[in-house]
């Protein structure tokens, strides 16, 4: 993938996934607020930038297998979003 193209699917997958570890009862929202916050005061000191699950790994708001699930219900959209354009452009 290429270098630029990365950085749009961790974009796109950002926003998501912390919405899906909210309505699936993993996170509060303020709890994404919070790790949210973080990401943007790293990316301003610019430090590395962390990711919406590790943030919540390292502070013990998500188990490994909540943020597998998560990312699973990520490629499952993303594979029926390709899904429909496909489609979309059969006909």
């Amino acid at each position: 993938m290429a270098k630029g193209r990365r950085g749009d699917v961790l974009v796109e997958f950002s926003g998501r996934f912390g919405m899906i570890a909210v309505n699936r009862g993993y996170v509060t929202p303020d709890q994404l607020k919070e790790a949210l916050a973080e990401q943007v005061d790293d990316d301003l000191a610019f430090r590395p930038h962390q990711l919406l699950g590790n943030i919540f790994f390292e502070k013990n708001m998500m188990s490994l297998t909540q943020i597998e699930q998560v990312l699973d219900e990520l490629v499952m959209e993303k594979i029926k979003q390709k899904s429909a354009v496909s489609k979309k452009k059969k006909t």
